[in-house]
């Protein structure tokens, strides 16, 4: 895959880890960000992720073969739906937000003739932020879930998912439907998990926590407005997958009530066991 001039939306942490690694690749001749802030540009520039950069949404997509946003999805419904209406007829439109079903349905069937839109949601990050983190290998090995429905173009998708694969992803396609219920298991609660058990931390025991608190609360420390936008987005499917934890916490209550060692071992082999069975490289 060859692309002309490729913009992304947001070059923090992954838009600016999507420069580098188009850049590394070879993948586009031209390689334009649109941001909020010049400082941010500025230094999506200096590392390399992108040729230029501009405040204007309009300048910044004007001309462009592929568009990738990747900014809160909160607002990322009608931030697509402006920049469609400043694109020409076969401009591809993707993302790498980490909700899916509002936002495709969102989008879907209100964009200008010949403008695709697939939603796309690469398995990759840190809690970390900004270009200044971004990493031109990120997607290397990684999954990318590429979101289709009835009405995704055959074409429009193939291209997606080469896109993602020239990034050095790998590609699943799913329903925008199926993402978001797996997501909630595997990602957004996880989250409202660790940010559960981060505060409630006393500040007195701040000096006790070892490599057990801080690998498990770390990614609490991700950006709130970011993840209070997904738990908004994905709520039913979140809300499942928290009934769910809540039985198994449930269950775990009752042993330890009951001084019950076997039921406990039980628990714990089962976790032992899918944890240590989980493949290395899988994303965030």
């Amino acid at each position: 895959m060859q692309i002309g001039t490729l913009t992304i939306v947001g070059v923090g942490l992954i838009g600016g880890s999507i420069g580098l690694a188009a850049r590394r690749r070879g993948l586009a001749s031209r390689i334009r960000g649109v941001g909020w802030k010049q400082t941010t540009l500025d230094e999506a520039l200096a590392r390399g992720a992108i040729d230029e950069g501009t405040l204007d949404l309009k300048a910044g997509v004007a001309g462009a073969d592929v568009v990738v946003f990747c900014t809160p999805v909160a607002g990322l419904v009608e931030q697509v739906l402006t920049a469609s209406t400043y694109v020409s007829a076969g401009t591809l439109l993707t993302d790498a937000g980490s909700t899916k079903a509002v936002f495709v349905r969102g989008v879907e069937g209100r964009l200008p003739a010949g403008v695709d839109f697939v939603g796309s949601h690469p398995l990759a990050g840190s809690e970390k932020r900004g270009p200044a983190h971004a990493d031109g290998q990120l997607f290397e090995g990684r999954l990318t879930i590429v979101t289709r429905t009835p009405q995704t173009a055959a074409a429009a998708l193939e291209r997606t998912t080469a896109f993602w694969q020239a990034l050095g992803s790998r590609v699943r396609v799913m329903s925008p439907e199926d993402h978001d219920a797996a997501l909630a298991v595997t990602s957004h609660l996880p989250h409202l998990v660790a940010a559960t058990l981060a505060g409630i931390l006393p500040s007195t025991l701040v000096d006790l926590t070892a490599t057990g608190f801080r690998d498990t609360t770390r990614v609490a420390a991700g950006d709130p407005n970011l993840w209070c936008g997904i738990f908004q987005q994905n709520r039913e499917a979140l809300l499942t997958a928290l009934t769910r934890f809540r039985e198994r916490l449930q269950q775990f209550q009752e042993a330890l009530e009951g001084d019950q060692a076997d039921v406990l071992m039980e628990l714990l082999e089962e976790a032992h066991r899918i944890r240590t069975g989980l493949p290395s490289n899988t994303g965030h």
